[in-house]
């Protein structure tokens, strides 16, 4: 016997027709807007920049120029994934809604990330084997320039995060996470993050190595700073393919929630043994669980769904349970 069902905390999620809704990820309004704003400033420098560049015949304002629509590229990548999301929240065509398309954003844009790592690796070992004329005033100016944008960018985004509410009303486990375990939480939004972020570190790089090659003569310095800027970057890229890797791929029974079923389970007054178990994740803290339960006394799914909804975070439950007397499939 199969039961689906959701949680009192996704009640909201039924329609008027009696069947279960999907939009099961939470709107972030803030984050939207807050990601457009970000990328319209990052593509008004970008163009500055080339403009710039092609005008004062400076091949590092075009460099930076050229690097930075990278970053615009991603920023609306990020952007378009969050109306996508919202547009199609309510087409039956996704089964489990339409959170992953942020999360796809977020794969997509790392990728970009780690091209971009690449690149920035390339042009630094070319540039330190053939060394080259560098216009330092032109140069630092320029950087700083870039660091005070990336850093408005930044706190846009970082503040974006605010547009929702984690908290879980259960306070066995969770309690009330911080602002940065949000912002991890939404990997759209840390992906565009991370391009703004990553875009600042090798722009403070770059500010330490013009100075030092300045004051000091240390031509080498600017590609060097290039090449640990590139690993940071790449890290930083790794780690974000990583995550939203794991999550397109359903690969969640590492989640601690997986833990808190399997106790729920275990302490029920009701004697049950697990015989197969599904989780995996529809939100930014959601999670929809195929349980199948053999247990020894005649009972209903409805019980079991009752006894996990203490776990707010569970949003669609189904529940198949094998009565006494029952086959057991091995």
């Amino acid at each position: 016997m199969t039961t689906p069902a959701a949680s009192p905390s996704s009640a909201k999620a039924w329609t008027d027709t009696g069947r279960h809704s999907h939009a099961f990820g939470e709107a972030n309004p803030l984050a939207e807007r807050r990601t457009r704003w970000a990328m319209w400033i990052t593509l008004a420098m970008m163009v500055a920049e080339i403009i710039g560049g092609w005008y004062y015949n400076s091949m590092a304002l075009l460099a930076d120029g050229w690097h930075m629509s990278s970053h615009a590229l991603a920023l609306g990548l990020a952007a378009f994934a969050y109306v996508a999301a919202r547009k199609l929240a309510h087409d039956r065509r996704f089964s489990f809604g339409t959170w992953k398309i942020e999360v796809l954003a977020s794969y997509t844009s790392a990728i970009c990330l780690l091209g971009v790592a690449l690149l920035m690796l390339i042009q630094s070992g070319e540039r330190l084997l053939n060394p080259g004329a560098i216009h330092y005033d032109e140069a630092i100016a320029l950087a700083v320039l870039g660091l005070a944008v990336n850093l408005v960018c930044a706190w846009l985004l970082k503040d974006g995060h605010h547009g929702h509410d984690h908290g879980h009303g259960h306070g066995h486990a969770h309690g009330d996470e911080s602002h940065a375990d949000e912002l991890h939480h939404d990997l759209n939004l840390r992906a565009a993050y991370i391009h703004v972020l990553a875009d600042a570190a090798t722009s403070v790089l770059a500010i330490l190595a013009l100075f030092g090659g300045k004051l000091w003569g240390a031509d080498w310095l600017d590609p060097a700073m290039g090449i640990v800027g590139a690993g940071l970057v790449g890290k930083w890229s790794l780690g974000l393919l990583r995550d939203s890797g794991k999550v397109l791929l359903d690969a969640e029974m590492d989640a601690p929630v997986v833990a808190e079923i399997e106790e729920v389970i275990a302490a029920s007054p009701v004697p049950a043994r697990i015989r197969d178990l599904h989780v995996w994740r529809v939100g930014q803290g959601s999670y929809a669980c195929i349980l199948s339960l053999e247990v020894d006394v005649p009972t209903t799914p409805e019980y079991f769904r009752q006894q996990l909804a203490v776990h707010e975070e569970l949003v669609h439950i189904t529940v198949e349970l094998i009565q006494p007397g029952e086959a057991v499939a091995r």
